[in-house]
C-alpha cells in the first residue's frame, strides 16, 4: 500500500461518532498527545500557528459537561431553556475518554484575515480527526450548546479576538459506522482547462 492509499483510506474511513455511541474506555495519554502533535502540522500563514487546544482528562471531563451544563442553564432565558439540552450537555462526556476544546489564538501578524487563521486553526482540528481514525479512536467535533456563546470564551479565560472552534470529544466505540455523499464531487466543481 502506498502513502496516497493509506491517507485516501483514513479520510474516507474518518467518521463522526457521537458520544453516546463511544464505549467508555481510555485512550492511552501518549496518544492523546500523540494526535496533539499532529495538529502542530496543520498548514499556517505567517507561520502564526493559531491552534490552541485545552484537554479535559479523567474526572475532569464530567466537570467540564457539568460546567458546559451549568452555562447553559445560567445563561439561557427561562422561555429557552430545555432540560433535555442541558441533560444532554451534562451527560456528553459519559462515555467519552477525552474532551478537547479547540481554540483559534489570533496571532501577532494583524495583516493575516481572521478567517485564515480560523481555516489553519479547523486544518488542526482535521489533522487530529484524521490521526484518531488511524488509531482506531472515535471522535466527535461538536459546536453545539455554549461552543460558540461568548460566555464559552470567559470560562476558558481567553481574549476577546480568540474563537472557541468547537468541542471534541475522543474515545472508543465498539460501532462501525459507513459513510456517505449526497451530492458526487463533480456537481460541486467548476473545472477550467
Amino acid at each position: 500500500m502506498n502513502d496516497y492509499t493509506v491517507v485516501k483510506t483514513i479520510i474516507e474511513s474518518r467518521r463522526t461518532i457521537k458520544p453516546p455511541m463511544m464505549n467508555g474506555k481510555q485512550i492511552p495519554e501518549e496518544q492523546v498527545r500523540e494526535l496533539v502533535s499532529l495538529a502542530n502540522w496543520a498548514p499556517t500563514h505567517g507561520l502564526t500557528e493559531p491552534w490552541r487546544f485545552v484537554i479535559y482528562a479523567g474526572a475532569q471531563v464530567q466537570q467540564f459537561c457539568q460546567e458546559h451544563a451549568n452555562l447553559y442553564q445560567q445563561h439561557t432565558s427561562a422561555d429557552k431553556f430545555k432540560e433535555d439540552k442541558y441533560e444532554k450537555l451534562l451527560h456528553m462526556g459519559d462515555q467519552a475518554s477525552h474532551i478537547i476544546v479547540a481554540i483559534m489564538h489570533r496571532g501577532d501578524l494583524p495583516a493575516i484575515p481572521q478567517l485564515e487563521e480560523i481555516a489553519a486553526a479547523s486544518c488542526a482540528v482535521q489533522n487530529i480527526l484524521l490521526g484518531a481514525t488511524a488509531l482506531g479512536i472515535a471522535s466527535y467535533w461538536g459546536s453545539g450548546g455554549m461552543a460558540y456563546h461568548p460566555v464559552m470564551r470567559e470560562f476558558l479565560a481567553l481574549p476577546p479576538e480568540n474563537l472557541v472552534l468547537g468541542i471534541l470529544y475522543l474515545g472508543y466505540s465498539d460501532k462501525q459506522l459507513h459513510g456517505r455523499r449526497n451530492t458526487p464531487i463533480e456537481a460541486k466543481i467548476d473545472y477550467i482547462k
